[in-house]
């Protein structure tokens, strides 16, 4: 009778390492794929905030949103007044009700990338920022730094308009703060890596920051463009 056979040592090792191999050549395939995917989600995300965007200067009159706020372009801010556009359902903390960086009771939602790790842990789940660009007057913009962004608040917000507006497929409205769909997350004061932005016309596109125009700041930075929302981003 014949007896069945098994595997020896030898062979089974070989297996091993075929399937070792084609794990190390699939492997980087599908996490590429993976984050293809994601891109595409938050690009996605960009479109649908473009489309509050809209609703928004549409029931303004023409105007971007401006709370006064100088530090509105961080995403835990501005999407204060978008809220209702966006179907945010958070609300503000009652243990901190004057304070917008802190929200509760509601999913990020549109509001959050699928590939920023950050923004869960620092900036209550929002990825994208809005450019300051559209709270300033552009004589302001040519005369802010990255200091006047984030820390000095010199200069008074100035409510724009869409009229304002010279290149809108050109002109960046907002977009990811991090490049968070590459290996070192950097954000908009950095020249490495890509990310998605929306312009004012309503389109999303992943750009390397170098394709960004160095802004008034040296950096590839949207809030500070050169002659602010009458500017562009890109060629």
């Amino acid at each position: 009778m014949n007896r069945a056979r098994g595997f020896t040592l030898i062979e089974l090792m070989v297996s091993i390492g075929i399937i070792a191999v084609l794990a190390a050549i699939l492997l980087p395939v599908i996490a590429k794929a993976r984050e293809r995917a994601r891109i595409i989600v938050c690009m996605s995300n960009m479109r649908q905030i473009g489309i509050a965007f809209r609703m928004y200067i549409d029931d303004y009159d023409g105007a971007f949103p401006n709370t006064g706020d100088a530090y509105l372009w961080m995403g835990r801010r501005w999407r204060w007044p978008l809220a209702p556009y966006l179907a945010f359902t958070g609300q503000r903390d009652q243990a901190a009700p004057t304070d917008p960086n802190r929200s509760v009771g509601g999913m990020p939602s549109i509001l959050f990338c699928p590939s920023d790790s950050t923004a869960p842990l620092k900036w209550d789940s929002t990825s994208y920022g809005y450019s300051a660009a559209f709270y300033h007057a552009p004589k302001q913009v040519n005369q802010m730094t990255t200091d006047d962004l984030t820390r000095l608040d010199r200069f008074p917000c100035v409510t724009q308009y869409e009229k304002g507006v010279r290149f809108a497929d050109r002109k960046a409205l907002a977009a990811e703060w991090l490049t968070n769909h590459d290996p070192l997350p950097v954000g908009w004061w950095d020249w490495r890596g890509s990310r998605n932005y929306l312009f004012v016309d309503g389109r999303a596109k992943y750009l390397r920051a170098t394709s960004i125009h160095r802004a008034v700041n040296g950096w590839p930075d949207i809030n500070l463009t050169r002659n602010g929302l009458g500017g562009y981003d890109i060629e």
